[in-house]
């Protein structure tokens, strides 16, 4: 069975995009990918000599509808390395299918990247946690209801049934640590290590639900990220992830919040974000 879109399989608008973004690269191939979430965007910035490629020029793209999601590729090189920099992201909570949100990772392998970096902002939910900490993904809880190789599987992206044991790369966050420990940035706080609990929003959670998860084992939950990892998984890619702590979600002392109160948090947080990303950028081996 093969799954049509406008008379195109999904591989086939997978390289119908890559042979666009291909064409405004002028030959360059990028081996690191970076998925910047609310707030984070500004990374994108600091990219030298920047091609940038708005998502509604690419062909077979989604649009990015949320605030602190510019919605563009910026493509350049970062720290003396060919990255290509999503600053914004697609969510499931947008009404987009699952296949949809994650198009954009397969486009990324397709175009030569071999190193995801992924960030998102989430809710604290371990105790130990403060507002403005940073945290690497060292696994993640699907609570999305969905999974992006549910249908048809191609052969030429991944194998039907992917490994998970080790979503993100070990070896990535031991240098990371080993980079924030050089680094003693920001208000000096130690960075953290935890679960992601992924989940469809947009709703905040309720206090029962926080706590629900908590004691499954997560220590952070947000609304992006889990697809994502699944399908660069699927497709070979490894995997850094990294959430900023913009509030704390413990279902006992849940307080009232909001999206801007979440960017507010992420922009005070980016300096010692982008300080973190640009060293494991430069760290990094790649081919």
């Amino acid at each position: 069975m093969t799954v049509t879109v406008g008379g195109l399989t999904y591989l086939e608008q997978i390289r119908e995009a890559v042979s666009y973004i291909q064409s405004r690269l002028g030959g360059s191939s990028p081996k690191l990918g970076l998925i910047l979430g609310s707030g984070l965007g500004d990374l994108a910035e600091r990219v030298a000599d920047p091609v940038t490629i708005p998502y509604s020029e690419v062909p077979h793209f989604p649009v990015s509808t949320v605030e602190g999601h510019a919605g563009q590729f910026v493509a350049g090189t970062l720290e003396g390395k060919s990255v290509i920099v999503m600053q914004g992201r697609f969510h499931y909570y947008e009404g987009y299918a699952m296949r949809k949100v994650v198009f954009p990772v397969y486009v990324l392998k397709e175009l030569g990247v071999e190193c995801l970096v992924i960030t998102n902002a989430a809710g604290g939910m371990n105790r130990v946690f403060q507002a403005g900490d940073l945290m690497l993904i060292a696994d993640h809880i699907n609570m999305t209801g969905d999974n992006p190789l549910i249908g048809p599987n191609h052969s030429e992206l991944g194998v039907r049934f992917p490994d998970m044991s080790e979503a993100y790369s070990k070896l990535y966050r031991e240098l990371a640590h080993r980079l924030a420990g050089e680094l003693e940035a920001g208000d000096g706080r130690k960075l953290q290590e935890g679960v992601y609990c992924g989940i469809s929003g947009p709703a905040y959670m309720t206090p029962s639900e926080l706590t629900m998860l908590a004691r499954l084992g997560g220590d952070a939950v947000g609304m992006s990220t889990v697809g994502e990892v699944i399908a660069a998984r699927h497709c070979g890619l490894s995997v850094l992830g990294i959430s900023c702590i913009t509030d704390m979600a413990v279902g006992e002392e849940l307080e009232p919040l909001t999206h801007e109160q979440v960017v507010a948090v992420a922009n005070r947080t980016k300096p010692k974000f982008i300080e973190l990303v640009k060293a494991f950028v430069r760290e990094v081996e790649v081919s």
